[in-house]
């Protein structure tokens, strides 16, 4: 190409199909170059952050063999110019400062900014220029020196100063399911036309349950439904010790323990918890949750599939087969605003900060 595409098009290197490229995500391959295109950033990579669902299936893939970890990421980034896991095809985020702006960027980011990325891995141009060496690939957050390629239409915010820049990271990992979920309930609350007169409600009756609560997502989904109004929150958790961990944050009412993989089994939990649920938001790194989340909910109900290890084929055809009246969402990661709100509930929660600050220390 002779001009650049906001889209990122121009990096893609795979051959045309039926006289088209595919967008940057859907690609093989990207063109990692560091030269810039006019509307392009470059960024000096510190860390990146790995979603959970592609670092739990490389973990389980390599029986929890860090090394081994750790050298199939250099393959996937070396051979692909991104960090896409083949499997789950989902990648994650990454902290860096600005290194240059071209002209024509339209990213309002200036040099020496650091910023967190807030579009993914998976199409996102990069180079690792250190082996890795500081990372033991046995966590999802991962010390690295290179580069990455910011598009005219990418996503980057620039980092607090009030928050550790691993934290924040976190946060920013995952800062599109408490937004989802506050638009998701605020709506129960919002004015309704009833026999052609203006009736007012509000959430205060609404019943939520988050499926893998204890997590960052989740425990930031249950925060955010807290803060619309939701009168009864139900949070899902496998474990028995990560069930204390939620208890001991306050976010939820009731904690239930449950393999989100047992349709009948995380239908009875929340259903005895206080359910069905008006919105189920799924939360998960696991497969094979589908058909549970849809059990958990009411008729009419909501559910916010915001996990890369959904199948939505599952789904779809899933709630056909039960014919289950609920609306489903895909959590596609952006909603206006919603980096400035997740820190905002992070730092006027301490249940939140809790958890996350718990899963970053050694």
């Amino acid at each position: 190409m002779t001009t650049s595409d906001p889209t990122g098009l121009h990096r893609v290197l795979d051959e045309p199909v039926a006289g088209s490229l595919p967008l940057p995500q859907a690609a093989r391959r990207l063109d990692t170059r560091p030269t810039l295109w006019p509307d392009e950033v470059r960024i000096r990579v510190e860390r990146l952050n790995l979603d959970a669902a592609s670092f739990r299936q490389l973990e389980s893939a390599h029986d929890g063999d860090g090394d081994a970890v750790r050298r199939e990421v250099l393959d996937i980034v070396a051979e692909r110019g991104k960090m896409q896991n083949p499997v789950t095809g989902s990648g994650g985020m990454l902290v860096g400062v600005v290194e240059e702006v071209g002209p024509e960027s339209p990213l309002g980011l200036a040099v020496g900014d650091r910023v967190a990325t807030l579009v993914s891995l998976t199409l996102t141009p990069l180079v690792i220029e250190d082996a890795l060496e500081g990372w033991t690939g046995e966590d999802e957050q991962v010390p690295c020196d290179g580069y990455a390629i910011l598009f005219g239409r990418s996503i980057a915010a620039v980092l607090p100063d009030d928050e550790a820049p691993e934290l924040a990271l976190s946060v920013m990992d995952v800062c599109g399911a408490p937004a989802l979920t506050r638009r998701i309930v605020t709506t129960y609350a919002e004015e309704s036309k009833i026999d052609g007169e203006a009736s007012k409600t509000d959430a205060s009756g609404v019943t939520v349950a988050v499926i893998g609560g204890g997590g960052k997502s989740g425990s930031l989904s249950l925060a955010a439904a807290r803060e619309a109004g939701a009168g009864h929150l139900i949070g899902v958790v496998p474990t028995d010790s990560e069930a204390e961990r939620l208890r001991a944050a306050g976010l939820a009412d009731e904690v239930v323990v449950a393999d989100a993989r047992n349709p009948v089994a995380l239908r009875d939990a929340i259903t005895k918890a206080g359910g069905p649920a008006d919105v189920t938001v799924v939360c998960v790194d696991v497969p094979g949750c589908e058909g549970g989340a849809i059990l958990a909910t009411a008729d009419g109900g909501t559910v916010i599939f915001f996990s890369m290890a959904t199948s939505f084929s599952a789904a779809a055809l899933g709630a056909e087969g039960l014919a289950a009246d609920v609306t489903m969402l895909v959590g596609n990661g952006y909603v206006p605003g919603h980096a400035a709100y997740a820190l905002d509930l992070l730092r006027a929660n301490p249940g939140v900060r809790s958890l996350f600050e718990g899963r970053l220390a050694p």
